[in-house]
């Protein structure tokens, strides 16, 4: 495993634990410990959608670095983007499950935690392009074929993110729900 994996792998592994650490029922929850349960569904709906999209985006890295013949230093550089991207996704999670039901701030939350997924996806797929725009770092017997399945894969999810935003503005819960349905399925589609 080279640095950059080990160095990789914990930050996906910090930031896939401070997710669990915005779970919390306050004070008042101790009387009615099933209501506070159930009253932290935006939480849970948030969580859930963060953990898959986390453990996609790091199966996407996994298979990028796996195939790459070497680390350059803009495939470095990159590689320090998304993992700036993925550390920073446990905030908008946190902000969608505290403001997914505030009809004043739903919408920005919505917003933000969607634009959060979709610069995850960007930098993903840019991190994909990198490595094999040119062949740059592509083993000699990566053929046409294997490179364009894999570029499918990342493609779908950046328009999907996109129409999920725009609903967003209009239908925050919605878009939401979306986020969760676009990370499983492409989770699944991983498998």
């Amino acid at each position: 495993m080279s640095r950059l994996e080990a160095f990789s792998d914990g930050v996906f592994a910090i930031a896939i634990t401070l997710l669990v650490l915005d779970l919390a029922i306050g004070a008042s929850g101790r009387r009615h410990l099933l209501h506070a349960l159930v009253d932290l569904w935006p939480s849970y709906l948030a969580y859930v959608t963060s953990f898959f999209m986390i453990g996609l985006v790091w199966i996407g890295h996994h298979v990028i670095i796996s195939i790459s013949t070497g680390i350059d230093r803009r495939l470095t550089k990159i590689n320090l983007v998304l993992l700036f991207v993925v550390a920073f996704l446990p905030f908008p999670t946190r902000l969608l499950g505290e403001f997914i039901r505030d009809p004043h701030a739903e919408r920005v939350a919505a917003v933000f935690y969607g634009l959060w997924l979709l610069l995850m996806s960007v930098t993903l797929a840019g991190m994909w392009r990198y490595i094999s725009g040119k062949r740059r770092l592509l083993p000699d017997d990566f053929s046409q074929a294997q490179i364009d399945h894999i570029t499918r894969l990342f493609q779908p999810n950046i328009a999907l993110y996109g129409f999920a935003i725009v609903l967003a503005l209009v239908l925050p819960q919605i878009a939401a729900a979306l986020f969760l349905i676009i990370a499983v399925v492409g989770f699944i589609r991983t498998a």
